[in-house]
């Protein structure tokens, strides 16, 4: 799962209260099952199905289609599964197509169109929200967070600048933190997010996650993996089922040649696709897990094959890593590596693209790498050893 995902979610839900965008599925007749969920263990399950029998009665209840809206973005951040979004966007329909929506009607469609990859229509709507309500806090960060994953770094620092008379101080560095690292301000980007979490210990447990996971990510970039290490087990402690986080611990392990690690953090969780993705991973790298990486090598080629069949162009980030690095298909993970660059810029869509180049020998795709690093001044320890050093 993609950062702007992460902290949509994590944002509206929690802190403050790749291409084109996946339609929401209609089946065909009544009695096609889209999925059968375990809505008798997953409580926030329950909660959806009974929140969408409710708007079902009263579809012009905004209140209520935002409160499902929000429910159905926290399960498809939970799963991967991009078809709770649309069940999110299914829910605002009375006021999706609108061009002024009610603000929360306006804040959760950016949201929903943001967790599409379909950046540029989110910050029409949030440009829209912000100039009617210049000191809203969440439609800040959410813009904030989309101008990152697009790499404009320097918007999205003059929105969290923004923000920090609005919110707590560990709001203010973690948005600041995520652009500052990424174009030239790394150590002083996570020195500012470290004092701030130091002088937080009573904030929100979730605020506190998603700052140490930010706080890990960078220092794993500037190749302080021991920092690394600490914040992500921190940050572990506060929530341990966070797909986020997990993805990005089982990344951190399996850099280090600590497979073996992996599968015990994502044993329970595998609906999830990136988190199969990483199981894979790590069983590859395991001979006595031969039998289950054969069997969760063909569960994510289907599941690839099934998003390609319902137009879901998410996870091209990821089916780039698992053409490149099971399927050792070089030239089609370059392929879609390079269509996912075009839409978003975080540090992994980067890196697979860096991977792939070099598998490929592609020239052109390691300029493009090479001449992105040196623009934006980025620090990531792991494209100099692609690279084969340099700064």
């Amino acid at each position: 799962m993609s950062r702007h995902l992460r902290v949509a979610a994590l944002l509206i839900i929690a802190l403050l209260g790749g291409s084109v965008v996946a339609k929401p599925y209609i089946p065909d007749a009544d009695t096609d099952v889209l999925e059968r969920l375990p809505e008798r263990t997953d409580p926030s399950l329950r909660d959806i199905k009974r929140l969408r029998a409710s708007l079902s009665q009263h579809p012009d209840d905004l209140a209520l289609a935002v409160r499902l809206g929000r429910r159905a973005i926290e399960a498809s951040r939970d799963t991967g599964d991009p078809r709770f979004l649309g069940q999110a966007q299914a829910a605002l329909a009375p006021w999706w197509k609108l061009s002024d929506p009610p603000a929360p009607a306006l804040l959760l469609r950016a949201t929903i169109k943001q967790s599409n990859h379909d950046f540029d229509g989110a910050l029409t709507d949030l440009d829209r929200l912000i100039a009617a309500h210049p000191a809203h806090g969440q439609a800040l960060l959410t813009r904030a967070t989309v101008l990152t994953v697009q790499g404009k770094y320097r918007a999205a620092r003059a929105d969290c600048a923004r923000i920090a008379p609005l919110a707590v101080p560990l709001v203010f560095a973690a948005c600041d933190a995520a652009p500052a690292s990424l174009s030239g301000d790394a150590e002083s980007a996570y020195l500012s997010l470290i004092g701030a979490l130091a002088h937080a210990s009573d904030a929100d447990a979730a605020l506190r996650e998603w700052a140490l996971t930010l706080a890990g990510e960078i220092a794993d970039r500037r190749g302080d993996h021991t920092a690394a290490e600490t914040h992500f087990r921190t940050a572990l402690a506060l929530e341990p089922r966070d797909p986020y986080l997990i993805a990005a611990y089982c990344d951190f392990l399996l850099d280090r040649g600590r497979a073996r690690e992996v599968p015990p953090l994502v044993a329970n969780q595998t609906r999830n696709d990136n988190l199969l993705l990483r199981l894979a991973l790590a069983e590859k790298q395991l001979p006595d897990a031969t039998p289950a990486f054969i069997q969760h090598r063909r569960e994510l080629a289907d599941r690839f094959d099934a998003a390609r069949r319902r137009g879901d162009s998410l996870h091209k980030r990821e089916e780039a890593r698992y053409l490149l690095t099971i399927e050792g298909d070089a030239g089609r993970s370059l392929r879609l590596a390079r269509e996912n660059w075009r839409v978003q810029r975080e540090p992994a869509d980067l890196r697979i693209l860096a991977e792939a180049a070099v598998a490929t020998g592609d020239a052109a795709a390691l300029r493009e790498v090479a001449e992105w690093r040196v623009a934006n001044r980025l620090q990531y320890a792991a494209l100099r050893v692609l690279a084969g050093g340099g700064h």
